[in-house]
C-alpha cells in the first residue's frame, strides 16, 4: 500500500514537468483508435457496394499500417521512459539509501507504469471515441453518402485492438524499466545530478571532411531522384534503394559532423560569439547535437516523410477532383469490338456475325430501351491499320524517342478516327472542333510524356502513309484532347484523319456515348445497374466494355480516400513522434542544466535574457532537423510528383504545400511552445 501511495505521489509530481509525455501517449492512443474505428460507421452509412469494398480495403491497409505505427509508438514510449528514469536517478538513489532494495524500486516503477497506462489509455480512448465520430463524417463526405443513418458509435474492435497493442507496449516498458534499475549502482544514482553526458571532442578537420562528404552524398541522392529519376523506374524498385540509403547516411553524417565544427566556425566571429549569452547558447546547442546525432537523424527523416506524404496526397486528391470534372463530360461510354478475326485466330462464323451486331441491338435484345433511358446519344467508330504503328508515326524522330524512352513499345498500332466522327464527340464533350484538308492529319493526346513524344515527330513534320496516300500534320504540336472518358489523362495519342482516308474494313470497334435520361441519382444508379447486368451477361458473346462517370468517380474517390487516410495516419504519428522526442530531450536537459541557469543569475543575467537564451536554444534545436527535412522534401516532393504524373496531372502545388506547412506549424510549433513554457517553469523552480 505504501508503494502504491508513493507511486501516486510520484505521478502527480512528474506530471507538471512531463506533461508532454502524458499528452503524447494520450494523443497516440486517440489517433490509433480513430483510424482503426472507420469500420464502425461503414455498416450504418448508406454506401453502395463499390464504396463498401473500398472501405474494406482501406480498413485492411490501416490494420497493416497500425502494426508499424504501434512499433513507432512503442519505441517512443520506451525512449521517453529512458529520459524519465535518467531524470529520477537521484530519487531512486535516495530510496535505496533509506533501505529499499532494487526489487522495491522496480515495483514502484511497475505500479507507476501501470497507473500511467490506465490513465493514458482511459483518457486517450475517451478522446478517440468522440473524435472518431468526426472521422465517420469525413468518410461520409469523401464518399458522398447519405448521413441520415449516422449515429454515435463505439467501436469494440478498435477498442480491443488499441488495448492489446498498447498493453504490449507497456509490458515492454515494464521489462525495460526493471532491466535498467537492476544495472544501476547506488553511487551512480546519488551522483547522477553531478554528472554530465560524456561529450567526445571531435577533430575539427575530420568533421569538415565528413561534412563535405555528407553534402556530396546528399547531392548525389538529390540528383538521382530529380534529374535522373527515370533510371529508378525500371521493372523493379531496386535502383531506388541507392538514393534512399544515400539520404539516410548523408543525413547522419551531416549531423555528426555539424556538432564538430559549428561551434569552432562561430567562435571565429567574436561579435556574434561574445554577444549577450550566445557563448552559453552555442555551447549548450553543440553539446545537444553531439549527443543526439542518431535521434536528430531519425527525427529529420520522419519530418521529411511527413512533409512528402501529406503534400503529395493533398496534390493527388486535388488533381483527381479536377480531372474527373474535366474528363467525364458524359454519363456513359460503351464500346464493342468488331475485329474478332484479329483477336481470335479460329473465330467461328457465329462469332464473326456477333461482332457485327450494333450496341443498340445488343442492349435491345436484353430489354434495354436506349431511346427512353439515354439522351444526347453519339455513335462513332474507331479504326486501326496493321502497318501504321507508333514507330511509323514517329518517323525520323524514332531514334531520339528510343534514346529518351528505352522501355517504350513502338510496335503498337496507332488509334485512328475520322474527322466527322471526332467532331461529333467534341461537340458532345464541349471541346474544340477541327477542320482538315484532304492531305492533313491532327494528333490528339493528353498524357504528359506522350505529348512530348508526339511533338518530337510533329515538330519534324513527319508524314504518314495510308492506302498509298501521304498525309502531313496540320499542326506542329499535338492538341490536348481526349475521346475516352476517364479519371485521369490517359490518351497516348489518336490520329484524326479526313473521312476519305478510312473505310469500314479498318473499323476495330463500334462506340456510343450518352447521358442518362434521369432526374435523380437513384434513377442514374438504377440505369447503371441495368447496364452492368447486361455487360456481365453478354460479355463473352459480344465483348462489350462499359465505362461510366459513376464508376470512374467511385474508383477515383476510393483511391483518394486510401491515399489521404494513409498519409494522414503516417504523417500525424511521425510528426507527433518527432516533436515528442525533441520536447522530451529539451525538458530533460532543462532539468539537468538548472544549476547552469542559476549560475547565470548569480553573475547578473536578468530573467528576460535567461528566457531569451532558453527560447533561442530550444528554437534552434527544433529548427535544425526541420530545416534539413525541408531541403530533403524539395527533392522528395519533386520525385513523388514525377511518379504521380504517371497517374494523373499535378498542376497546383501551392495549396498542398501551404496546408502541409500549416499542419506542421500547428503540431510541431505547438510542441515547441509547450516545451519552451515547461522548460521555463523548470529552470524557475526554487528561485
Amino acid at each position: 500500500m505504501m508503494l502504491f501511495k508513493l507511486s501516486l505521489k510520484n505521478i502527480r509530481k512528474s506530471f507538471k514537468d512531463y506533461a508532454i509525455y502524458f499528452f503524447t501517449i494520450i494523443l497516440g492512443v486517440a489517433i490509433f483508435y480513430m483510424f482503426n474505428s472507420i469500420d464502425s460507421q461503414e455498416s450504418r452509412l448508406a454506401m453502395n457496394s463499390s464504396s463498401r469494398e473500398i472501405i474494406k480495403l482501406l480498413i485492411n491497409l490501416l490494420s497493416g499500417i497500425s502494426v508499424f505505427i504501434s512499433v513507432i509508438l512503442g519505441f517512443l514510449i520506451i525512449y521517453a521512459n529512458n529520459f524519465l528514469i535518467k531524470r529520477r536517478k537521484k530519487e531512486f538513489g535516495t530510496y535505496m539509501l533509506l533501505g529499499m532494495g532494487k526489487r522495491q524500486v522496480s515495483k514502484i516503477l511497475v505500479i507507476e507504469t501501470i497507473l500511467i497506462g490506465i490513465i493514458s489509455l482511459g483518457v486517450g480512448l475517451l478522446i478517440g471515441v468522440f473524435a472518431s465520430q468526426f472521422m465517420s463524417v469525413l468518410v461520409a463526405k469523401m464518399f458522398e453518402v447519405n448521413m441520415t443513418k449516422f449515429e454515435f458509435v463505439f467501436s469494440e474492435s478498435a477498442c480491443t485492438k488499441t488495448l492489446i497493442y498498447f498493453s504490449i507496449m507497456y509490458i515492454a516498458v515494464l521489462i525495460f524499466n526493471t532491466f535498467i534499475i537492476s544495472k544501476y549502482k547506488l553511487i551512480d544514482l546519488l551522483t547522477a545530478i553531478k554528472k554530465n553526458e560524456k561529450v567526445k571532442i571531435k577533430n575539427t578537420f575530420l568533421c569538415v571532411v565528413i561534412f563535405i562528404i555528407s553534402i556530396c552524398i546528399l547531392a548525389f541522392s538529390y540528383y538521382k531522384v530529380t534529374v535522373d529519376y527515370k533510371s529508378l523506374l525500371g521493372e523493379n524498385f531496386q535502383p531506388m534503394v541507392i538514393p534512399i540509403i544515400g539520404g539516410c547516411v548523408g543525413t547522419f553524417l551531416f549531423f555528426w559532423s555539424l556538432s564538430g565544427f559549428l561551434l569552432q566556425v562561430i567562435k571565429t566571429n567574436k561579435s556574434i560569439y561574445l554577444k549577450n549569452t550566445n557563448m552559453f547558447v552555442l555551447r549548450q546547442l553543440n553539446s545537444k547535437i553531439n549527443t543526439t546525432v542518431f535521434s536528430m537523424t531519425i527525427i529529420c527523416l520522419m519530418l521529411f516523410v511527413t512533409i512528402c506524404v501529406l503534400s503529395s496526397a493533398i496534390s493527388l486528391n486535388n488533381s483527381f477532383k479536377k480531372s474527373i470534372t474535366e474528363l467525364t463530360p458524359v454519363d456513359i461510354q460503351i464500346s464493342k469490338r468488331t475485329d474478332i478475326e484479329s483477336l481470335k485466330e479460329n473465330a467461328t462464323q457465329e462469332e464473326i456475325e456477333d461482332s457485327k451486331v450494333s450496341i443498340k441491338e445488343v442492349l435491345g435484345q436484353n430489354g434495354f430501351d436506349i431511346n427512353s433511358k439515354f439522351k444526347d446519344i453519339v455513335t462513332y467508330n474507331r479504326y486501326k491499320i496493321d502497318y501504321l504503328t507508333l514507330e511509323q508515326a514517329l518517323g525520323d524522330s524514332i531514334d531520339e524517342v528510343k534514346e529518351k524512352y528505352p522501355f517504350l513499345n513502338v510496335n503498337t498500332k496507332e488509334d485512328l478516327i475520322t474527322l466527322s466522327e471526332y467532331n461529333k464527340i467534341a461537340k458532345a464533350y464541349g471541346r474544340e472542333q477541327y477542320s482538315l484538308n484532304e492531305n492533313e492529319y491532327i494528333v490528339i493526346a493528353d498524357y504528359g510524356e506522350f505529348i512530348k513524344i508526339r511533338n518530337m515527330a510533329l515538330n519534324k513534320n513527319v508524314n504518314i502513309e495510308i492506302n498509298g496516300k501521304q498525309y502531313v500534320p496540320k499542326y506542329q504540336e499535338c492538341k490536348k484532347e481526349f475521346i475516352d472518358i476517364a479519371g485521369n489523362h490517359c490518351n497516348m495519342g489518336i490520329i484524326i484523319l479526313p473521312d476519305s482516308a478510312l473505310s469500314s474494313k479498318d473499323v476495330i470497334s463500334k462506340n456510343m456515348i450518352a447521358n442518362y435520361n434521369a432526374k435523380s441519382e437513384d434513377e442514374k444508379q438504377a440505369i447503371e445497374k441495368e447496364i452492368s447486368n447486361i455487360y456481365v451477361k453478354t460479355y463473352d458473346k459480344y465483348m462489350l466494355s462499359v465505362n461510366s462517370k459513376l464508376d470512374i468517380y467511385e474508383a477515383a474517390t476510393g483511391l483518394t480516400a486510401i491515399v489521404i487516410f494513409l498519409a494522414l495516419y503516417l504523417g500525424i504519428i511521425f510528426l507527433i513522434a518527432s516533436s515528442a522526442i525533441l520536447a522530451l530531450k529539451e525538458l530533460t536537459d532543462s532539468s539537468d542544466n538548472k544549476q547552469r541557469y542559476d549560475i547565470l543569475r548569480k553573475i547578473g543575467t536578468d530573467e528576460k535574457m535567461i528566457n531569451r537564451t532558453l527560447f533561442v536554444q530550444i528554437a534552434i534545436f527544433f529548427l535544425i532537423p526541420l530545416a534539413l527535412a525541408i531541403v530533403h522534401s524539395i527533392f522528395g516532393i519533386s520525385f513523388a510528383l514525377n511518379i504521380l504524373k504517371t497517374i494523373n496531372e499535378i498542376d497546383d502545388l501551392v495549396w498542398p504545400i501551404v496546408i502541409t506547412a500549416v499542419f506542421i506549424a500547428l503540431v510541431y510549433g505547438g510542441y515547441f511552445v509547450i516545451t519552451y513554457l515547461s522548460s521555463k517553469n523548470i529552470i524557475k523552480e526554487d528561485v
